[in-house]
């Protein structure tokens, strides 16, 4: 099985509240239950819809 090496935001809360990216791209997880599902997403697109504040609340 591949294993992935995942990565926090260096702009993420102390809190835990963030997510992680995988390395290689492409994998996203909830960083409070690693052992959670990913998703599997068009980073580049994803990451746009952030920057462009989609996610704001």
């Amino acid at each position: 099985m591949f294993q992935y090496a995942w990565q926090k935001s260096k702009y993420s809360n102390l809190n835990g509240n963030c997510v992680e990216l995988s390395n290689p791209r492409g994998l996203i997880r909830d960083s409070k239950d690693p052992d959670g599902p990913w998703l599997d997403v068009d980073v580049a697109g994803f990451l746009r819809a952030v920057r462009a504040g989609r996610f704001d609340r």
